[in-house]
């Protein structure tokens, strides 16, 4: 039997494992024990070098990279040591084979490489602590392993023990134990406090794991050894939610200091900030600044001059959206619900955070900006009367991604296919029924109230498409036709695969469930993320929810081979411990359920703008231009017998616009339009057209 007590040391950068090893069968004499280390540093598996070596006669073993090396020694010198290369000569292979450590190697170079040591028993008498070290070169690495093994191991473990008692202590007590025997509560304030990084101002990556790394090769670097934004400030959520304010705080600060300069931030990054998938999600610029909404809500932002940050980002979503930007795995370019809920929401709460900085004009603008991306939500993302729809008996439901190239006012059918997935020849007729849980984040952030008979419906078809029922309760997939996990025989995800349940989406059920004041099923919802848990307490980011294949250890209701765990599900998970126990959603924006679901503000714009042309608007609404630049715009009703000029008011922002006064007409016509560039002089080449008609188009 082996009893381990795994740790860092707080002092250094060293990682220790104290083990018991305790023979059931015969006398510690019959055994060999070995460690065995397959060192991945700076990610990487091939191009490691490794030897067998010591530090001032205290035998050790070393591997290094560049400017990286890991030493491992143990409290009683290893009795033997080996170095060799994966799956060939290292020295599991050997083991398995001779059962004995028979073949040592001086060392391995350039390549994917294990080094090997033999426990002495006989001097340890099965007690005995490891030590693997990092630092920048042989000597500093030894000398952090052998200077940690010089301390008294317990009082490490008594430092170590200490700071994460008083880190507990000052959180929220919402902590109860669950059937598995797991205070999911308090493990996951440890997974999102340990996820943290110390070198980067308390980045935080989305997970530790690799989703089904054992399959993965040095092709796929970042697994989620990466920082989402979104993810973050779901983390910084989650930190909030228990009372780690100081933690959520440097989170800010963090992303203050890897924002770009357009103002937008990664799909994903390193955590030095260095871009690494290279796609853009509008939503991703959005949620920092409900995040630092949510600081200023609770005090901590005094000190913190956030105004540029915030303009800068609100700048680039007012330039860019509402169509979110298409990302390199996760949905195509068009409108979201769930971007337009966080690009809102966002834009709402920068208006305040502009009127505070005397930026009245930004605070105007963004307001009614706000007001209508919020009216035209249903006209780009609610469909009716579609084949999905009359066989589920619904008058309509949100999709998850309808295109941006559709004929303008044209509701997609039943979600889309994207262009690039067209077999050749098809035509933009081609759809497909691609719903997803990411419509309830028009209730999670304040946009529409739970009862709304259009979320009332999409729900009903969520169910119907996206609902599983496991050994441990309900889970919802993504989205219909999602190709993110296993395959159907259990094999790993490769780039294709079947989509499966998400406990994190419980989470997201429960507070929809919350807000429409079913408290008993949002309480019976985060129970079924409890038994979701690994065997260690940790939400995965998947479970199996088909049949089991025990040989490929996949049960149903339990962890498949996802990451494991999702920093965000346990974000989730404490978010809805919290908004349970305060009987409300935790982290819903009180400005956006104020305008939009208490006082139902309308808008009376349709905007025009080069990344998102309209053709035609009802009468009676205002045509608003928006620009890049400086400009006079130039329009006619009369196809050009006469026109007349406006002159762009400057936002502040980066746009330039003018309203061009089109309430008052009361008959169909035909309006051209086209602009005098002021820096440089010069004429636009292009003459546009809307049609004001008296048919609806919102």
């Amino acid at each position: 039997m082996i009893e381990k007590i795994i740790l860092t040391d707080p002092r250094r950068n060293v990682l220790l494992l104290k083990v018991k090893f305790t023979p059931l069968k015969g006398n510690l004499d019959d055994y060999h024990l070995y460690a065995i280390l397959n060192p991945h540093i700076k990610n990487f598996g091939y191009g490691n070098n490794s030897w067998v070596g010591n530090y001032k006669g205290v035998p050790m073993l070393f591997a290094q990279r560049e400017n990286i090396v890991l030493a491992i020694a143990c409290s009683t010198p290893f009795s033997n040591m080996s170095c060799g290369y994966y799956g060939i000569s290292d020295g599991w292979q050997d083991i398995n084979k001779n059962h004995i450590l028979t073949h040592r190697y001086s060392h391995a170079s350039n390549g994917n490489v294990v080094i090997t040591g033999e426990i002495d028993l006989k001097v340890s008498r099965g007690n005995f602590i490891i030590a693997i070290a990092f630092g920048n070169n042989p000597a500093e690495a030894g000398q952090l392993a052998r200077a940690t093994l010089y301390n008294n191991i317990n009082q490490i473990i008594e430092t170590y023990m200490s700071s994460w008692l008083k880190f507990q202590q000052n959180c929220r007590n919402l902590s109860h134990v669950g059937e598995k025997g797991f205070n999911i509560y308090r493990l996951s304030i440890v997974v999102l406090k340990t996820h943290m990084d110390k070198r980067f101002s308390d980045g935080t990556i989305a997970s530790l794991s690799i989703p089904w790394g054992f399959a993965k090769g040095d092709d796929d670097l970042g697994g989620y050894h990466l920082v989402w934004p979104r993810d973050l400030v779901e983390t910084a959520g989650g930190l909030l939610a228990v009372g780690a304010n100081l933690e959520a705080l440097q989170i800010m600060i963090y992303l203050m200091s890897t924002q770009n300069k357009d103002g937008y931030w990664p799909q994903n990054m390193w955590l030095d900030g260095t871009e690494y998938w290279h796609g853009i999600q509008m939503d991703e610029t959005a949620f920092p600044i409900l995040l630092a909404n949510a600081l200023k809500e609770n005090g901590l932002l005094k000190e913190i001059n956030i105004w540029p940050t915030i303009k800068k980002a609100v700048s680039y979503i007012a330039c860019n959206g509402p169509v979110s930007q298409e990302d390199r795995w996760e949905e195509d370019s068009g409108y979201s619900p769930f971007t337009l809920a966080v690009e809102i929401a966002a834009l709402l709460i920068a208006s305040e955070f502009a009127r505070e900085a005397g930026e009245l004009q930004i605070a105007k603008y963004l307001t009614e900006l706000a007001d209508n991306w919020n009216s035209n939500i249903e006209k780009w993302t609610y469909v009716k009367n579609s084949h999905l729809a009359k066989r589920l008996n619904v008058e309509g439901y949100y999709v998850r991604v309808s295109p941006p190239d559709l004929p303008d006012a044209t509701s997609p059918k039943d979600g889309y296919v994207p262009i690039k997935n067209r077999p050749p020849g098809e035509s933009k007729a081609l759809f497909e029924y691609i719903v997803s849980p990411d419509a309830l984040a028009l209730v999670r952030f304040g946009l529409r109230a739970a009862d709304d008979i259009r979320i009332v419906n999409t729900v009903k078809v969520i169910d119907s498409m996206l609902k599983t029922t496991t050994s441990t309760g309900p889970t919802w997939h993504r989205y219909n036709k999602d190709g993110y996990g296993e395959h159907s025989n259990g094999d790993p995800f490769d780039g294709t695969g079947i989509g499966r349940g998400w406990p994190l989406l419980a989470g997201e059920r429960a507070h929809y469930e919350l807000a429409k004041g079913d408290i008993d099923t949002a309480r019976k919802l985060s129970k079924v993320i409890e038994a979701q848990v690994g065997s260690g307490g940790l939400i995965p980011e998947q479970i199996w929810d088909a049949d089991d294949i025990p040989q490929k250890h996949l049960f149903n209701g339990h962890p498949s081979g996802s990451a494991m765990p999702l920093v965000w599900a346990h974000s989730e998970y404490v978010k809805l411990v919290r908004s349970l126990e305060d009987n409300k959603i935790f982290d819903m924006p009180l400005q956006t359920k104020l305008r939009y679901v208490e006082e139902n503000h309308p808008s009376n714009l349709r905007i025009w703008k080069y990344n998102h042309k309209c053709s035609q608007m009802s009468l009676g609404k205002i045509l608003r231009i928006e620009l890049r630049a400086e400009a006079i715009v130039r329009w006619s009703i009369n196809a050009w017998n006469t026109f007349q000029e406006s002159k762009t008011i400057d936002t502040g922002l980066g746009i330039y616009y003018v309203d061009l006064p089109t309430k008052d007409m009361d008959k169909p016509v035909k309006l051209n339009f086209t602009f005098h560039w002021l820096n440089p002089d010069k004429w636009e080449n292009s003459n546009y057209e809307i049609e004001l008609t008296s048919k609806s188009f919102d």
